[in-house]
């Protein structure tokens, strides 16, 4: 059995779960409906070459040797796989529609069941911007809380060296566990790790963390807070994204003002007209933040984790064809749509409409988006 927290799971479905979201063309909805549909990863694995081929282009399982390797890597260097809806996975971001279904864990588990805050702000921050990121670090991690933060430079290595004074942290990383950026922060994730805190990726090993993987590790950040605040942070940066994905999620927003003269200021000033709290010290966020809601379970095991009959029982008897198919995508855009709206339009069951999603998603033609709704790809927004 490979033990991950409170819960066994036999090592075949680990590997399973580990393949199916390592699997391109299967993001996080994807992942979690086809689960609860089949029940395991098992199951879902063994039905989608069938599901594959009924829309008759080449799909392919990411490979169990790889899988296998890379859960033999991070155990090497200490590290272990952590599942959506499986303790010890962050039970706040458990309870995001798209939260990753798998996510690596360099440090200590236990670091993840506290109540935890972000800090974020400018990498270029200013010596009073890092001087208050260090301090609200140390006194919110003195307070009992896990102090969240990217691990750039500027803002969240400050935020991340006054947490480990007093308590603990936890590094969201855009790449590979192996992939600290920036590198020279490699010491400062393997002294997280070390000294209590915990560094999570959700990337594969080896994954270099490119610009588009920020994005991802933002909205980690704010999903397991109660809260994010922003200390410095220039219009349209990396910051405020993480302070829009924190109002989405429905957590407290806290911004540190600064001088109107100094453009590192602008974000977070604007923050505070718009409504965030008003912050100075610890105290000032300590006051507003918010009692840990109740966790939610992504997924729940069946009570076999294998059966030999589910196999039979996967492809759905539902109409996916060419004309279903084109008939679905008439009707989305680049702009998000609801699945209701398409049903509605389309005139036609839940099932088949997801299936006929399902089949999209996996030719890489349309993205599933939390809110229950759908776009297309980039790449077939142009091909249309």
């Amino acid at each position: 059995m490979t033990r991950d927290g409170d819960r066994d799971l036999p090592p075949a479905e680990a590997i399973a779960r580990l393949r199916l979201a390592r699997t391109e063309g299967i993001g996080p909805l994807t992942f979690g409906r086809l689960l609860e549909r089949h029940g395991t990863a098992t199951a879902a694995l063994a039905a989608l070459p069938r599901l594959a081929a009924r829309r008759g282009a080449p799909f392919a399982l990411h490979p169990e040797s790889e899988a296998r390797r890379e859960m033999e890597a991070l155990h090497r260097m200490g590290a272990r796989l952590l599942f959506a809806g499986l303790p010890p996975y962050p039970p706040l971001l458990a309870m995001q529609e798209d939260a990753p279904p798998v996510l690596a864990l360099l440090g200590d588990p236990t670091t993840l069941s506290l109540r935890a805050v972000a800090l974020v702000g400018a990498r270029n921050a200013s010596a009073a911007g890092r001087r208050i990121a260090e301090d609200l670090g140390e006194s919110l991690a003195a307070a009992g809380l896990a102090v969240v933060s990217g691990l750039a430079r500027g803002i969240d290595a400050a935020a991340h060296l006054g947490a480990l004074r007093k308590g603990r942290t936890i590094a969201c990383i855009a790449g590979g566990l192996d992939e600290p950026y920036p590198p020279e922060h490699a010491r400062l994730q393997a002294r997280i790790a070390d000294e209590g805190g915990a560094v999570l990726a959700e990337a594969p090993l080896g994954t270099a963390p490119l610009a588009r993987h920020f994005p991802r590790r933002n909205r980690i950040v704010a999903a397991l807070s109660l809260g994010v605040v922003v200390v410095e942070a220039a219009p349209r940066s990396g910051s405020l994204i993480t302070a829009r994905l924190a109002l989405e999620a429905g957590r407290e927003l806290f911004a540190v003002p600064g001088s109107p003269l100094d453009p590192r200021a602008r974000g977070a000033n604007d923050l505070i007209r718009q409504g965030a709290h008003l912050t100075e010290s610890a105290e000032d966020v300590l006051a507003h933040l918010p009692e840990a809601p109740r966790p939610a379970r992504l997924f729940t095991p069946p009570p076999a984790w294998e059966s030999a009959d589910a196999a039979e029982e996967l492809v759905p008897s539902v109409p996916s064809t060419p004309e279903t198919s084109s008939q679905v995508l008439d009707l989305i855009g680049g702009s998000p749509i609801a699945v209701d709206e398409v049903m509605r339009r389309c005139h036609l069951s839940p099932s088949a409409i997801q299936a006929i999603l399902l089949d999209l998603e996996l030719a890489g033609r349309v993205e599933l988006l939390p809110g229950n709704r759908v776009a297309l790809t980039g790449r077939d927004q142009n091909g249309r």
